[in-house]
């Protein structure tokens, strides 16, 4: 696809934009500690349906909180907690994860700087998240990120969550162009099915929580395979 018809850059946000264990890690694991009142049997049961591993603060590559968002784990934590699932106690986990993830944020290279080179190139940048729509503005704000954003979607933003395609879909109708002017940037399966099911391209970077042990599986899936966000410029431009 020429550069000149990729309109559109919409970025995963965690695994591309921040890394993943470094602020989820130990945010997840302060966030298990309030929701459970420091009960230490509720920590634990938390931990073992999050596949948490507490000695490092990180989660298995098997976690649902990897790509999933707290509509699809808090169920999960709700039966680990005693308490009953449903738009309450998941409000109460996002906001909690809002607070705690903007404390341990650790971003991947330079977010605001990718950000501005792509403006100044004409393409219009967006945030597609699993997390909260709140969340991921929040977490753009203190990356610097608010000038260069023309969109920004949660799970919660009424465009569903990826897999889906609706997030895709969306910023493209806010954009007024086609999907196929659009390029989908993320870390996981979900946002490479994302993109290819909105018919938009789907670019994979290795800086999510599997590394480059991710290639294998993100690889058939992408249309083109880079490290991380910073080489998202270099790649564009060599499209040309």
């Amino acid at each position: 696809m020429p550069p000149e018809r990729l309109r559109g850059i919409l970025l995963d946000k965690d695994g591309t934009l921040i890394d993943f264990d470094r602020t989820w890690g130990p945010a997840a694991y302060a966030v298990m500690t309030r929701v459970a009142d420091g009960d230490r049997g509720r920590i634990e049961a938390l931990m073992r349906v999050s596949h948490y591993v507490e000695d490092e603060r990180r989660f298995l590559a098997t976690s649902p909180l990897i790509a999933g968002s707290s509509a699809v784990y808090g169920p999960l934590w709700a039966r680990a907690l005693g308490c009953a699932a449903g738009p309450a106690l998941y409000g109460e986990m996002d906001r909690l994860f809002r607070e705690e993830g903007l404390r341990a944020l650790t971003p991947i290279g330079q977010p605001a700087q990718i950000a501005a080179t792509l403006t100044e190139r004409g393409h219009a940048v967006g945030i597609a998240t699993n997390d909260a729509e709140a969340s991921a503005r929040a977490q753009g704000t203190a990356l610097g990120l608010d000038p260069y954003l023309a969109f920004v979607a949660g799970y919660d933003s009424g465009h569903g969550g990826k897999p889906e395609p609706g997030m895709v879909l969306a910023f493209a109708a806010h954009l007024g162009v086609a999907p196929t002017a659009v390029a989908l940037v993320g870390d996981s399966t979900y946002d490479l099915v994302a993109a290819r099911a909105a018919g938009a391209m789907a670019i994979a970077v290795l800086s999510g929580p599997a590394g480059e042990g991710a290639r294998t599986e993100l690889a058939p899936l992408a249309d083109h395979v880079i490290g991380s966000i910073m080489d998202l410029p270099a790649l564009l431009a060599g499209m040309s």
